[in-house]
C-alpha cells in the first residue's frame, strides 16, 4: 500500500499514526516533497480526516518548498479553513504555523483568509477555541 492510500486508511487510528510518522520524516528531509500534489488532492476527499491529513502534509513540506508550490496553491489550501468540522479547522490552523515559519511571505494571504472566516457556523462551545487558535497564529506573524 502506498503513502496516499495509507493516509486514506479507513482505520483512522492507523492512518493518523502514519500521518505522524510522515510529519516526522518531513521535518527531517525533503523525501516526501515530490508527493506535494498528491497530498493536495486529498483536500477534496469526502472524509474530513483525510482532508486534514492532506493539508497537514502539504504544510509539512514548507521548509523544502524550493519550487514555491505552497505559494501557488495557498488559496486552494486555505479553503479547508471553511470546513464545517471545527476540529478539522483547529488542526489546520495549527499546521499553518509551519508555513508561517518557513514561508513568511505567505502571512498576508493567510491573514486575509483569517479575516474572512465565518465562525458563526460553529457551536458556542467550539467558537472560542477556534478564535484562540486564530490569535495564536496571528502572534506567529510578528
Amino acid at each position: 500500500m502506498g503513502i496516499i492510500e495509507k493516509l486514506q486508511d479507513k482505520n483512522n487510528t492507523v492512518a493518523y499514526r502514519f500521518l505522524l510518522e510522515l510529519e516526522t520524516t518531513s521535518a527531517e528531509s525533503d523525501e516526501l516533497y515530490n508527493y506535494f500534489e498528491d497530498f493536495l488532492k486529498l483536500l477534496s476527499h469526502k472524509s474530513s480526516f483525510v482532508r486534514v491529513r492532506g493539508f497537514r502534509m502539504c504544510c509539512a513540506q514548507a521548509q523544502w518548498d524550493s519550487k514555491n508550490k505552497l505559494e501557488h496553491y495557498i488559496d486552494k489550501l486555505l479553503t479547508i479553513l471553511d470546513d464545517d468540522k471545527p476540529t478539522a479547522v483547529r488542526q489546520c490552523l495549527s499546521a499553518l504555523h509551519t508555513i508561517i515559519l518557513y514561508k513568511p511571505d505567505l502571512c498576508g494571504r493567510i491573514e486575509e483568509k483569517l479575516r474572512t472566516l465565518n465562525l458563526e457556523k460553529y457551536k458556542d462551545s467550539m467558537r472560542p477555541l477556534i478564535e484562540k487558535d486564530i490569535e495564536e497564529l496571528r502572534k506567529a506573524f510578528a
